[in-house]
C-alpha cells in the first residue's frame, strides 16, 4: 500500500504542476475566494480520482497478463511522449498551459455578469476542473496505477498530490508560475512515468 501511496502522490504533484488545471485555480483565486476556489478543485480532482480507481479496478479484472502488459505499455508511451514534447520546448516559464487557463476562466466569465454566491463559485470552479482534468494524462496514469497497484494506496497519494498542487495553485500560483520551466516539469514527468514502467516489469518478474 506504501508503495502505491508514494506512486499517485509522486506522479500527481509532478505531473500536475503547471498543467492547466492547476493554473484555472490559480487564476481564478485571484478573482474570487482563495477557499472556495480550493474547495471547488479538490473537490473535482477528488471525483475524477476515485472515478479513474474505479475504472482502474475494471480494468484489473481482465486476464493478468494483459493487464501486466498494457500498464508498462501505457507507462512508456506517456513517458516517450512527455520527453519528446519537452525536447520541444523552450527553456522558460511555463506559458501555453497558462494561456489554455484564462481562456477557459475568460469564457466561462464571459457568460456570467452577476455577483456569484459562494456556492457558484465552489461549482464554476468543480466543473471548469473536472471537465479540464477529463482525458487528461495523468487521469490515464491513475488509471493505470489502479490496475496495478493498491486501490487504497493510489486513491489516497493521488488526491493529497492533487490537495498539494492545489493549495499551491491558489495561493502562489502566479509566482510560481514565473519561477518553474513547464520544460523541465514536463522531463521530469517522462522520466517519472519510464521509472513506474520499469518497476510494474521488474514486480511483474
Amino acid at each position: 500500500m506504501l508503495t502505491a501511496f508514494t506512486a499517485g502522490l509522486l506522479l500527481i504533484t509532478v505531473s500536475e504542476l503547471g498543467d492547466k488545471t492547476f493554473f484555472i485555480a490559480a487564476i481564478l483565486a485571484m478573482r474570487h475566494s482563495r477557499r472556495l476556489v480550493f474547495a471547488g478543485a479538490i473537490a473535482a480532482l477528488a471525483a475524477m480520482t476515485i472515478l479513474s480507481v474505479i475504472l482502474g479496478q475494471a480494468v484489473s479484472l481482465l486476464p493478468k497478463l494483459y493487464v501486466y502488459y498494457a500498464e508498462i505499455v501505457l507507462f512508456i508511451a506517456f513517458g516517450l511522449k512527455l520527453l519528446y514534447d519537452a525536447r520541444k520546448m523552450p527553456a522558460k516559464p511555463c506559458g501555453d498551459e497558462a494561456e489554455e487557463a484564462l481562456e477557459v476562466v475568460q469564457k466561462a466569465e464571459a457568460k456570467i455578469r452577476h455577483k456569484q454566491s459562494k456556492l457558484a463559485v465552489v461549482m464554476k470552479t468543480f466543473v471548469m476542473t473536472f471537465v479540464a482534468e477529463w482525458g487528461d494524462r495523468t487521469q490515464f496514469a491513475t488509471i493505470g496505477l489502479a490496475a496495478g497497484y493498491n486501490a487504497f494506496g493510489v486513491t489516497a497519494g493521488a488526491i493529497l498530490g492533487h490537495g498539494v498542487c492545489a493549495a499551491i495553485a491558489v495561493t502562489c500560483g502566479k509566482l510560481i508560475a514565473k519561477r518553474i520551466s513547464e520544460r523541465n516539469l514536463t522531463t521530469i514527468g517522462g522520466i517519472l512515468f519510464l521509472l513506474f514502467a520499469l518497476v510494474s516489469y521488474i514486480e511483474g518478474v
